[in-house]
């Protein structure tokens, strides 16, 4: 088993990834159905989004927040989310990139995790 060394692995991890996300009972309805993915112009997203906070390639542009606060979710989401995300990671992936991946991972599903509290709390 490898690290995430390269731009082809982050795009490993990421397909390997949303593959389960896509067919997850929780998760995937929501991706799905909900928010009707396009994963054509999702993943190569995701990828850029993935080197940039592994490799500091500064390629991905954007605010991932704001297209999730629409979306119905819950702790429940966050979890399966992360779950399924460190699954993917000790199946295929072993290393300090990979470690820091997790790290990334657990950081971004915790300020969703909030938002989405701070959302739930200030609706009628």
């Amino acid at each position: 088993m490898t690290d995430i060394k390269t731009k082809e692995d982050v795009t490993r991890m990421v397909h390997g990834f949303y593959d389960r996300v896509g067919e997850d009972e929780l998760l995937g309805p929501v991706f799905n159905e909900i928010a009707q993915v396009d994963w054509k112009t999702h993943l190569p997203l995701m990828v850029e989004f993935w080197s940039t906070l592994l490799h500091g390639t500064a390629s991905y542009k954007g605010q991932p927040f704001p297209r999730h606060a629409v979306l119905p979710l819950t702790p429940q989401h966050f979890q399966r989310w992360l779950y399924l995300f460190e699954e993917n990671l000790s199946d295929n992936f072993k290393g300090p990139i990979a470690d820091q991946a997790l790290t990334q991972a657990r950081q971004i599903a915790r300020v969703f995790e909030f938002k989405f509290e701070k959302i739930r709390m200030h609706r009628p």
